[in-house]
Parts: structure tokens; C-alpha cells; sequence
């Protein structure tokens, strides 16, 4: 190539946005802004969505709600696409399974996920207040954000999925077994998202 004067072109990768800002269903205000962090649990959870990259070149989709008391992951789905299901089936089963009191803040980006019908029904039923970040503005949801750079660099390691029921297998095992029971965070005292939550309710 060189003999001749050609060049390769390196095509540039592909990932998928996550996040929608303009999909003109409105927005709920930031309850975030400028508070502190929660001291106890079921008093703000933060949610997010990312990609999962797939050996045949496709993707499938994660979501996640994180407890901001204890960063424990408190519900989390793995799908094909960015359907409003995708963050909703999740939350439907964390509120069931964790019973929070009135007025539990949940907090996402601005994608219109979060903002859908199903979303608005649940925090109705369950008298919790949504939350979104300014617009722009990746520092509002950095908790939800962060884990998926621990997650991918811990799970991936820059691979891929085998297929969506892969990724969904790998990721009980990591969400689950590893990172709510085993994986520590110096911001918890060196204990994990599980042991720092036991710690408070013996108190």
C-alpha cells in the first residue's frame, strides 16, 4: 500500500447513545441539586442506562437503580432495546422487594424513560418523587454513571457478550454474588454495598 500511495481509513466505532433528551415528553425538576448524600437507605435512588457490547457486533442494554445510602444496586434489567420496560421493571421489583417509605427520590438523567406513563403510575401508587439531572450535565448522575466504568473495566475487561442471555447470566453473578455482597468501596469504610446496609439497621 505504501509502494502505491494508499492509505488505510480506520473507521470510527460505533456506540449507541444511551440517552434521549429530546424526546419532547418533559422532564421532572432536579431534587438533587446541591443536597447532601442520604443517611439512611431508601431515601434516593439513582438510575442510569448503558451498553453491553455483543461478539456479533450488536448491543444489548442495561439499567440499573442504585441505592445512594449504601451504592447497593437495588434493581437492574438487561434487554434488546431502550424500551420504557427497560427501567421500569426493574424499579417495579426494587420498590416491591424494598418497600420504601413515602417520598423516596428517584433520580435519572433526562431520557425519556423516566418520564414515561408506566414510570408516572409508580410514583403515584408508591408516592415517590422523580428526579433528572440539568440538562448537559453528566455530574448530577455521576453515582449511576460510575458504576458502569467499574462494571465494564471488572466484567468486560473490553470484551464481549456471547448474547443478551449471556449478559444477562454474567450479570447476576457480578450485580448479585459479587458486587451488592463482596465488592468494597472506601467511601462505605471498606465494607460492601450489603455489609454497609447490615451495619446501619444494627445501629
Amino acid at each position: 500500500m505504501k509502494v502505491v500511495g494508499l492509505q488505510a481509513i480506520q473507521p470510527k466505532s460505533f456506540v449507541p447513545r444511551t440517552t434521549n433528551s429530546t424526546h419532547g415528553r418533559g422532564y421532572w425538576p432536579n431534587l438533587r441539586l446541591d443536597q447532601p448524600l442520604p443517611k439512611a437507605p431508601n431515601l434516593v435512588w439513582v438510575s442510569d442506562i448503558t451498553y453491553l457490547p455483543l461478539v456479533n457486533g450488536g448491543w444489548a442494554y442495561l439499567a440499573t437503580w442504585m441505592d445512594l445510602f449504601s451504592r447497593k444496586v437495588v434493581g437492574w434489567q438487561v434487554g434488546e432495546t431502550m424500551e420504557d420496560e427497560l427501567v421500569i421493571l426493574p424499579l417495579r421489583r426494587a420498590l416491591q422487594l424494598r418497600q420504601p417509605a413515602e417520598g423516596l427520590i428517584i433520580h435519572s438523567d433526562r431520557g425519556g424513560q423516566y418520564v414515561s406513563t408506566e414510570l408516572n403510575e409508580l410514583a403515584s401508587l408508591w408516592h415517590i418523587r422523580p428526579s433528572m439531572s440539568r440538562a448537559d450535565d453528566p455530574y448530577d448522575n455521576a453515582f449511576a454513571e460510575s458504576l458502569w466504568s467499574r462494571l465494564k473495566a471488572e466484567l468486560l475487561e473490553d470484551g464481549a457478550f456471547l448474547s443478551v442471555e449471556d449478559a444477562r447470566t454474567e450479570l447476576f453473578d457480578y450485580i448479585e454474588v459479587y458486587y451488592n455482597r463482596v465488592r468494597k468501596y472506601s467511601s462505605l469504610g471498606y465494607k460492601s454495598p450489603d455489609q454497609f446496609e447490615n451495619q446501619y439497621y444494627k445501629t
